[in-house]
């Protein structure tokens, strides 16, 4: 789901995972067209909650990871090439078998109040998600560190009790923003493209240019208001109407409308998300394999690409680990709807049914009609799923890993090991599935410290093989982040499974006109 999408990404290592002793460092791609300075740029975005916060270990939606975006960098983020760029640290690189990694902290930084960053501060930073009483979405991804010291005034060794080849990667998960030592991180103090003016939880952010931002191919547009908008609706009557120029999550029926306006204009970032249909591998069905084959040869995945998501979809294996990335097992055949085996599985499970679906719209956008068609093709397998609506607002908190059959969904992360550690090994609090396998988990560390690229890509091969026989969450398709804007809206590209080129569209873009 989309307060969980970390800055999604795929695609291969890093190069400084592959070459360890290399520092490493690139200029950010140039635009092909010179940005246009001034403007106010308006940007309706979704799951905005009156609970938000502008601390980066309680972010969970697409509204502050924006936002919080805009007043934040991360010390690396993934390019429009899918590649692992520099950000706040210049260059890094990795000794003792990938358990001691050294960051180059850029120089010359300063944040909205004036102070300069230092090591300290990443440090600092780092570790806000560390402490015991944190409950950061990505403590978790920490685990394995011993240690994060400042090692020289701009320059951070981190330490890890185990080998984590591509540990540089996890930076660019959106929450590790970085803000001044000591500092309350809800005060808002970055050293990003934009400066907070006014921050309304639920309701609206306004921010300007900041006159000092380091990066200097970015940061165009002279103040940015970020409209809370939940509703889909109301999100494409801004766009249209011009009260926004900017939106995310197109509803995928109304694209070809939008297509067809020459003033607008489509960004579609492919393969971004899975939408999924987690059970709870404790509770009947989902307690025995042929409980779980059933209801994954029970789907009509296609039907629900064609009618729900008009086609901006793939068809997924029941496989977690998107096809842009590097260890994307591309030769385990596809799962086909049939209702004979999956008849079949269902009487070898012991269990006569019904079996509730609880399914909202904030589980993934379509999911009341995806569960519908569910129920259909599932019908025809003699399986009787009752598919029951439950409130978005109360679905996260009341719905979510407490009932045994839900929607849900989950954005692309920066590596494999990232999406596999946050919501399948046993200690992970974001466990949707409460799949608790010790050969799963000893498998996920091996491949994380596995130095040898066939071996990691053969272990990664194992893991998928694993989830898309026996794993309890049916993944039937990978959706297309749509995003729409005015055709004045220049320098908006598509980062490989992000929506809103990355988080980052409010510094990239400019206007024109």
């Amino acid at each position: 789901m989309d307060r969980r999408s970390f800055i999604k990404s795929a695609g291969a290592l890093s190069v400084a995972a592959a070459t360890h002793s290399l520092w490493l460092g690139n200029a950010f791609a140039a635009e092909a067209e010179k940005p246009k300075k001034g403007g106010h740029l308006v940007v309706g975005v979704d799951n905005a909650s009156s609970t938000d916060r502008l601390d980066p270990a309680f972010w969970f939606e697409t509204y502050m990871y924006f936002v919080g975006s805009q007043m934040f960098n991360n010390l690396v983020e993934i390019d429009e090439n899918a590649r692992l760029a520099p950000s706040l640290a210049e260059a890094w690189a990795s000794t003792d078998g990938s358990k001691t990694w050294v960051l180059k902290i850029r120089q010359g930084v300063q944040f909205h109040d004036g102070r300069s960053l230092g090591a300290k501060d990443v440090v600092y930073s780092l570790n806000h998600h560390r402490g015991e009483k944190s409950t950061s979405p990505v403590k978790g991804y920490l685990d394995t560190v011993s240690s994060i010291e400042a090692t020289g005034d701009h320059e951070v060794t981190v330490k890890l009790t185990a080998p984590d080849v591509e540990f540089v990667w996890l930076l660019s998960a959106v929450h590790f923003a970085i803000t001044a030592e000591n500092e309350n991180f809800d005060k808002g103090i970055g050293t990003g493209a934009f400066i907070l003016e006014k921050f309304q939880p639920g309701v609206s952010t306004l921010t300007k240019r900041n006159p000092n931002y380091w990066n200097s191919e970015r940061g165009h547009v002279d103040s940015v208001e970020t409209l809370a908008m939940n509703d889909s609706t109301a999100r494409v009557a801004a766009l249209v109407s011009g009260s926004a120029q900017l939106i995310n999550r197109v509803n995928p029926r109304i694209v070809s409308r939008i297509e067809r306006m020459p003033n607008l204009k489509l960004v579609r970032a492919k393969d971004s998300m899975i939408y999924t249909f987690p059970g709870l591998s404790n509770l009947a069905p989902f307690d025995n394999v042929d409980g779980r084959l059933a209801l994954k040869y029970a789907i009509d995945r296609q039907k629900i690409i064609d009618t729900v998501l008009g086609g901006y979809a793939s068809v997924a294996n029941d496989n977690p680990i998107f096809p842009s990335n590097r260890y994307f097992a591309k030769d385990i055949p596809q799962r086909p709807y049939d209702p004979e085996k999956a008849q079949f599985h269902w009487k070898k499970s012991g269990f006569s049914g019904p079996l509730t679906l609880n399914v909202a719209d904030a589980g993934f956008p379509g999911a009341v009609d995806a569960g519908q068609l569910y129920q259909q093709s599932a019908a025809k397998a003699g399986i009787n799923l009752n598919v029951v609506r439950v409130p978005d607002d109360a679905f996260w908190n009341d719905i979510w890993q407490k009932k045994a059959f839900v929607s849900s969904n989950w954005a692309n992360r920066p590596t494999a090991d990232a999406l596999l550690s946050l919501v399948f090994t046993s200690q992970s609090s974001w466990n949707e599935s409460a799949w608790h396998v010790p050969a799963f988990d000893a498998m996920v560390k091996a491949a994380r410290g596995e130095p040898d690229e066939a071996r990691r890509r053969q272990i990664y091969h194992d893991i998928q093989v694993m989830l898309v026989d026996q794993g309890s969450e049916i993944i039937p398709l990978y959706a297309d982040a749509l995003d729409g804007c005015s055709a004045k809206i220049k320098g908006f590209t598509s980062v490989p499974g992000m929506p809103l080129s990355g988080n980052r569209a409010a510094e990239k873009v400019w206007i024109e006109g």
